[in-house]
């Protein structure tokens, strides 16, 4: 098997708080939730993450940032996809609780591929 056999590419839009603490991690995790998060939602495609981090984090915060990473296929395979909200806006909802399992399932580092001011 080829590693894209056994890795799945995820994206992750993140505002300028939440990409510090990545870079904290040597681009290798996501931090852990807030107490009103209880879920971390990665999101299936670059479209879908964009659009997040445009049309959320920059009102929010004034910047969106788009990450990507790939995570092992035989972790991810025990969570179902999520629709939220269109057929295009498509995610996996990982329980705050697993996102320690979630960190040790990425496959090399999480890398900054877009960010809108």
């Amino acid at each position: 098997m080829s590693p894209s056999e056994h890795t799945l590419t995820l994206w992750r839009p993140v505002g300028p708080k939440e990409l510090e603490l990545i870079q904290q991690s040597g681009m290798r995790a996501f931090p852990p939730r807030l107490p009103d998060q209880p879920i971390f939602y990665p999101v299936l495609t670059e479209d879908y993450a964009i659009k997040i981090a445009r049309d959320w984090n920059v009102p929010a915060s004034g910047v969106g940032y788009v990450t990507r990473f790939a995570v092992k296929r035989s972790f991810i395979a025990k969570y179902n996809v999520q629709e939220a909200g269109g057929r295009s806006h498509l995610e996996y909802w990982i329980p705050a609780e697993d996102l320690d399992a979630f960190n040790a399932a990425i496959v090399g580092q999480i890398e900054l591929v877009r960010s809108f001011p």
